[in-house]
């Protein structure tokens, strides 16, 4: 008897924690958005990434930063929560946090503000398709494409978990490869116009080209043989 009650009791704490966060589609989050004044709206990147560019009336609370736990405390536990990071992965986990705390209401934007801004939402600051003074220009990335060996563009970003496990693996290719392949890593921050034009709202994201043509397209982490397996079928 006494094991039925707590595994009912555990059954009731999972069930209220996944009834309290709710994960939304990116028009799901703005109409929820739209429809709620002066929500609270959290971004949980770093504040370099805020600085970038971010929704309208959105605070910066840097979830991989020791103040988030206290920051929370500000919110107001009886009002929506609602939170987005670059892609969906740190949002997911501060959700999950909130509602440990006691937020009843707690809404997780799937695909954060790449899909946001790839979706032509309104963002303050910095516009979804802006790019740096290092940016690799439209010309250049059409020369690059162009070439008759196989061409594997890598979108990755330096403060991305993901993007950062995958270099090793993509330098181990640029050797493996040289002089039969074109290997070629783009700064997703610096190139966010490119990104923008070329349908990239996830990073990391690969894309091999051959001739100027988009032959395949992956994204996430991804083990090396897929790549190998990729490349030599193109050669």
């Amino acid at each position: 008897m006494n094991n039925r009650i707590i595994f009912f009791a555990l059954f009731l704490s999972v069930t209220s924690v996944a009834s309290a966060q709710t994960k939304l589609e990116v028009e799901q989050f703005s109409q929820k958005l739209s429809a709620v004044p002066q929500a609270q709206l959290v971004d949980v990147r770093t504040p370099a990434e805020y600085q970038q560019g971010h929704l309208p009336q959105a605070i910066n609370m840097d979830y991989r930063n020791e103040a988030f736990a206290k920051e929370i405390n500000n919110l107001d536990k009886s009002k929506p929560v609602y939170v987005y990071c670059l892609s969906g992965g740190r949002s997911a986990a501060a959700a999950q946090k909130l509602v440990e705390q006691g937020f009843k209401e707690v809404y997780d934007m799937q695909g954060g503000y790449l899909k946001w801004s790839a979706a032509g939402k309104a963002v303050t600051a910095a516009s979804a398709g802006s790019s740096s003074k290092d940016a690799m220009s439209q010309e250049a990335f059409t020369k690059l494409i162009s070439s008759d060996k196989p061409v594997l563009i890598d979108f990755f970003a330096p403060w991305c978990a993901p993007c950062q496990k995958m270099m090793p693996s993509i330098k181990k290719l640029t050797k493996e490869y040289e002089g039969k392949a074109v290997i070629e890593t783009i700064n997703y921050d610096q190139n966010k116009a490119l990104a923008h034009q070329l349908g990239v709202d996830e990073i990391p994201v690969f894309l091999l080209y051959k001739n100027g043509k988009l032959l395949w397209r992956g994204m996430g982490l991804m083990p090396e043989a897929e790549f190998r397996q990729v490349i030599e079928s193109n050669l």
